[in-house]
């Protein structure tokens, strides 16, 4: 299906439906062999990071990738000698058997982009940087400069869209946010509309031509800002009769559990509403360790199509609901503690451990001194801990809300801190309820149960729960309906998963679904609280996950943030060594955003975004920022972190271990 001219109907507004998984049908476009978009599946992509000059490295860096299960492999090209030895590159893949189809990566030099579309099968360009610039600078248009403008670069893109006509080669279209152009952001602002436009003006270049080869992204290293730009340009997109493919990630996203979970937020937030066609997860590790988790999160949806949808009649936002910008739910704020302005509360489930050792509550943040005998509280300590009909055989920290089974609870002597758990049934006909907290268990289907007299419980709080294949559009719909009915009842999200047959890192899945599911629905505002259950996983790493999941979605920050690009052959050190070395002696810093970045491409702009910066700029030369602005230039690297860490502490944002 190739639309070109007539508009596309989108129920949904950016998404064919908000009730049932559908895949918003893009135009097929073929990268070599191997096709994407229309009725292809999912397809896998990473980058290289070796330097594009070093043959041999680079060949045997992208059959790893390969046979990690990349179906696509791009390389940097950042000047016309690198864009020149993509065709050693190719011959030698090709001669020892291996046809994937190349990607070249380019920034600044449209010399080296025609020179690349000569020999690979798709080259990526960013319109921030493409014939653009970006300094930070604040300019002032009129709507003919502004145009005078595009007309000039419209004549610098020419010969490079020319080119992939003549070779049949694909082109991306890729928006950062860290590096949108001094022109966009003067027009359009730090926006998601920003990012959108800055792609559109190319996608109606290429138009212009008769060029429809096209991939687009928008990537950004917030995952809230990269789903609410995905968002625009596919509404933008079927406006102007426009459905192209779409090339997802979060970029810069950092390393271990915190870049598998930054990751799946975004990319499975617009997976679930079946937008994406590729996908490549920015980790700054091994490409070669990027492709399993992409693949994890497509496999998800090979089946998806045949669930059902969550509801026999549509799924309307209300008016209040913006798919664009973020705005959280208005609830109700109990006891100054959950709801409201509080942060989302997390629930640990411990109800299946003998409650006879204060160790036990190790996991849960909770770390006891038997020579002190007291509790001290990590970092990543839980608000709750559900202990079923569990009694503990010591006393629990003065802190630390337990739940019950109502049952269990209402035998309870003393209920201090101790709150009920209801089923919907137990609810209804319970002649004793907490003065402080009720915590009602509760699916989509069964809000319309609820009486008048039920919602006005004193405390009342619902724990929404789903047995939907679908579950997140299934729990998205009990918040609307909730705006829809006006109750402003606080609400903990609960999802419970079980291992696939086939997991081969069931951790890594486990973080992986539960930021899909949850994320989708924080980072658009929903959720007082979240509770992660899992028998076949730690309680350990059920916890580091919640907390993972809020600080992701900028909904509870609980440590430090490291926004840290997946290296490529532009980079200037070693990033994975560099981001650990930084790691060692600022993971401390509560609430502080780092950002590491390999050069100078997106590093200002992603930065921007970020409290400090560490960017290479040369053979061991690093630039510090505060922000986007430049602190200090060449710093050598052996100097850099320390001078780092002198700019924090200036800023009054050192804590001494």
């Amino acid at each position: 299906m190739n639309i070109t001219e007539s508009s596309i109907i989108l129920p949904g507004r950016y998404c064919n439906s908000l009730s049932e998984y559908s895949r918003f049908k893009t135009r097929e476009v073929k990268i070599g062999n191997l096709a994407m978009g229309g009725d292809n599946p999912i397809r896998i992509q990473s980058m290289t990071t070796t330097d594009t000059m070093d043959t041999m490295g680079t060949v045997e860096q992208t059959i790893r990738m390969v046979e990690a299960g990349c179906e696509y492999v791009r390389i940097t090209a950042p000047s016309v000698k690198e864009a020149q030895n993509l065709a050693v590159i190719k011959k030698e893949l090709r001669e020892r058997g291996y046809d994937v189809p190349l990607i070249a990566d380019i920034h600044f030099t449209p010399n080296a982009a025609e020179a690349a579309a000569r020999i690979v099968e798709k080259v990526r360009i960013n319109p921030g940087n493409y014939a653009d610039k970006k300094r930070f600078d604040q300019l002032e248009y009129t709507r003919d400069e502004y145009d005078a403008e595009l007309e000039r670069i419209y004549k610098k893109f020419t010969p490079l869209v020319k080119v992939c006509k003549e070779y049949g080669t694909a082109m991306r279209i890729g928006t950062n946010h860290g590096s949108l152009s001094d022109r966009i952001m003067s027009y359009y602002g730090d926006t998601p509309r920003g990012m959108v436009e800055s792609a559109m003006e190319f996608m109606r270049m290429c138009e212009s031509l008769s060029f429809y080869n096209l991939v687009i992204s928008m990537k950004a290293s917030n995952p809230q800002v990269m789903v609410q730009a995905y968002r625009l340009l596919v509404e933008t997109m079927a406006q102007e009769g426009m459905n192209y493919p779409l090339h997802l990630g979060v970029t810069e996203a950092g390393d271990g559990e915190d870049g598998r979970i930054k990751s799946a937020v975004g990319i499975g937030t617009l997976l679930e509403d079946g937008l994406g066609d590729t996908i490549r997860v920015s980790l700054t590790e091994d490409p070669e360790f990027e492709a399993p988790v992409a693949i994890a999160l497509a496999k998800r949806y090979e089946t998806r199509q045949n669930a059902p949808a969550v509801s026999t009649q549509p799924v309307n936002p209300p008016q209040s609901f913006s798919p664009y910008e973020y705005n959280k739910r208005t609830s109700t704020e109990l006891n100054t503690f959950i709801g409201g302005h509080q942060v989302p509360r997390v629930i640990l489930d411990l109800s299946s451990n003998a409650m006879r050792d204060p160790q036990v509550l190790a996991p849960a943040g909770y770390l006891y001194s038997d020579l002190l005998d007291k509790f001290n509280m990590a970092d990543m300590s839980v608000d709750f801990v559900y202990l079923g009909q569990t009694l503990p055989s010591f006393s629990m920290p003065g802190n630390l809300k337990q739940l019950y089974d109502y049952p269990a609870w209402l035998a309870l002597t003393k209920k201090w801190n101790c709150h009920p758990l209801y089923t919907l049934d137990q609810f209804h006909v319970a002649k004793l309820k907490d003065p402080a907290l009720n915590l009602l268990r509760l699916k989509s289907e069964e809000l319309d149960l609820l009486t008048n007299e039920d919602l006005q419980t004193p405390g009342l709080v619902f724990v929404l729960e789903t047995e939907q294949d679908h579950g997140m559009a299934d729990q998205r719909s009990f918040f609307f309906r909730l705006q829809e009915l006006g109750i402003s009842c606080p609400v903990i999200i609960h999802r419970t998963y079980r291992t696939p047959v086939d997991s081969i890192n069931p951790e890594s899945d486990f973080q992986l679904y539960a930021a899909t599911d949850t994320g989708a629905l924080l980072v658009d505002g929903f959720g007082d609280g979240i509770w992660l259950s899992s028998a076949d996983i730690p309680a350990k790493t059920i916890v580091s996950t919640s907390f993972g999941i809020l600080q992701a979605t900028r909904s509870r920050i609980s440590k430090t943030e490291y926004i840290s690009c997946p290296s490529c052959g532009r980079t200037l050190f070693d990033l994975q060594e560099t981001t650990q070395m930084i790691r060692s002696r600022t993971s401390h810093l509560k609430g502080v955003k780092i950002g590491i970045m390999g050069c100078i491409v997106n590093g200002p702009g992603e930065m921007a975004d970020a409290d400090y910066g560490y960017v290479g700029t040369g053979p061991g030369k690093i630039t510090l920022y505060r922000g986007k602005e430049v602190v200090k230039k060449n710093v050598n690297t052996e100097n850099a972190l320390d001078e780092l860490i002198e700019i924090i502490r200036v800023d009054g944002n050192w804590i001494d271990l």
